[in-house]
């Protein structure tokens, strides 16, 4: 594995996300001397937290699965992930709606799991799904140790017995159509191989690999931290600080200084932190600005679609609605075309709901609820662009809400008290490039040795972290993004002895260090 050359005794991590604070708990771990500088007044980067009427609003990723990537990070500084964050496992994980009347509750319990689909489609289904199943577990054991956690130099490295593994395992094949040799429900198949949209491909083009995300969602568990998804950054926050990390909140870096190849300083608006290395989180495009310079590619990247997000703080809810519900449109390989390539949104949506008020009652005023309605759209490159969806959002909005009402939740519009409408616009405006939070979809030519390198070979010093670099979208891919930019620079890929602690620090509810 190459690693960065020289010194690199001081680090500064531009960035307080997920991967950034993973980053900085594995270096930490290490000995290093951590500065992690953060442009908002809290961490978590996109995992963020909105206060707004009395509701306690997660601005980011509401699924979290695979914790146990979280704890590696924990456990580098001698802690531990559950002494600091309450997570409650979600029974069900999901319950999805279907446009037919139908439902089922998705469940990580293998014998809970194959009753439920008996109930819902009958023995022979309840079969495919164990082998469904065991498929999923295999599939994972295959590429998690080679192709997930792995700092990739070269392509050759994927020459191993795994690679023949996941061939014979059927994982370069697509992933509906493996999917449905065990199951032929099709309503079935969407609840395993929805997870596509996350990877930014549609399931009938996705590679059949890609199914490891349905396993990380329908074998591993879904949790959910209690106090909304933001308490997981924000006690990653408090052991890097209690570790000795240096947290600068509320300063945006401008520019990077050099000297010759490497990065001699990170500059803000306000001072100058000289480094030894740098590890930079923001979006691609962000930190090729930073680098005065993009790496030339072949074929330019292509980009997953986008979303829209009602947050609507309602003074009443709906007992259908579980922690994560998944209501189905009635169309489904249409509405994938719509969003990758047509560019229109879509003329049957597919939606997440997620109410964490369910699991959570706190992160409400009493008696309110919290909802998170999520609707895949595409992208503004190649849907509307940012400037388009001024005019948009609003008449989107509305849409949404009569399209829940004709599914079902009657009053919705004229239950919500608080609400937030995040658009294609704000995540373009947040530096997120495509207008999209998913970042690179992983199609096969931006996947693994192919996707952006967290190597920068105009600055031997700097290292990338986040969703757009190894090894991809999602909480368990970002956190494993920061543990693998810090290997970068330490060297390290085994677990980590626990460093000697640093001064102590206090982090206050809101996230800042006091």
């Amino acid at each position: 594995m190459r690693t960065v050359p020289g010194r690199t005794d001081h680090v500064v991590v531009v960035g307080a996300g997920l991967s950034g604070l993973s980053a900085a708990l594995h270096l930490l771990g290490a000995g290093r001397r951590v500065t992690i500088v953060e442009r908002d007044a809290v961490p978590g980067g996109r995992a963020g937290l909105l206060v707004r009427g009395g509701y306690r609003i997660d601005t980011g990723p509401t699924v979290l699965t695979m914790p146990h990537l979280a704890d590696e990070a924990f456990a580098a500084v001698g802690e531990n992930l559950r002494d600091r964050v309450d997570l409650v496992p979600l029974h069900p994980a999901y319950r999805a709606l279907f446009a037919d009347g139908s439902r089922i509750d998705v469940h990580t319990d293998a014998d809970a799991m194959e009753a439920e689909v008996e109930r819902f489609a009958g023995a022979e289904e309840a079969a495919g799904y164990r082998r469904l199943r065991h498929w999923l577990e295999q599939l994972y054991r295959a590429q998690m140790r080679r192709f997930i956690d792995t700092n990739f130099d070269s392509p050759l490295q994927l020459l191993t017995p795994d690679l023949a593994r996941l061939a014979a395992l059927g994982g370069f094949g697509r992933l509906d159509a493996r999917i449905g040799r065990h199951l032929r429900d099709e309503r079935l198949r969407r609840v395993f191989s929805f997870q596509a949209l996350y990877a930014g491909v549609p399931p009938a083009r996705a590679l059949a690999a890609y199914a490891v995300i349905a396993y990380m969602d329908t074998v591993a568990g879904v949790y959910f931290p209690r106090g909304g998804m933001h308490a997981l950054p924000r006690a990653m926050a408090e052991a890097a600080a209690r570790a000795g990390a240096d947290l600068r909140f509320g300063q945006e870096v401008t520019r990077l200084e050099r000297r010759g190849d490497r990065v001699s300083a990170v500059v803000t608006a306000g001072e100058r932190i000289a480094c030894d290395a740098v590890v930079l989180t923001p979006d691609l495009p962000v930190a090729h600005r930073l680098l005065g310079r993009a790496p030339r590619r072949v074929l330019r990247l292509r980009h997953a679609p986008s979303a829209v997000v009602l947050h609507a703080g309602t003074d009443r809810t709906w007992p259908v609605l579980a922690h994560h519900t998944l209501s189905f449109g009635a169309a489904w390989h249409r509405t994938f075309d719509e969003l990758t390539r047509a560019g229109r949104l879509m003329s049957d949506p597919s939606l997440l709901i997620t109410r964490p008020t369910a699991t959570d009652p706190a992160l409400a005023p009493p008696g309110r609820h919290l909802h998170y309605v999520l609707a895949p759209c595409p992208n503004t490159d190649v849907g509307p662009d940012a400037a388009s969806w001024g005019e948009l959002a609003p008449r989107y909005r509305d849409s949404l809400l009569r399209e829940l009402e004709r599914r079902g939740f009657d009053g919705i519009a004229a239950a919500v008290e608080e609400e937030t409408l995040v658009t294609p616009a704000d995540w373009h405006a947040q530096g997120h490039a495509a207008g999209t939070p998913f970042s690179a979809a992983h199609t096969f030519a931006q996947t693994g040795p192919f996707r952006p390198r967290n190597l920068v070979r105009s600055a031997e010093n700097v290292v990338l972290a986040g969703c757009g670099t190894t090894p991809g979208v999602g909480v368990p891919t970002v956190l494993l993004s920061g543990k693998l930019a810090a290997a970068r620079i330490t060297g390290r890929t085994a677990a980590i002895a626990p460093s000697r602690r640093g001064r102590a620090a206090r982090v206050t509810p809101e996230g800042t260090p006091s």
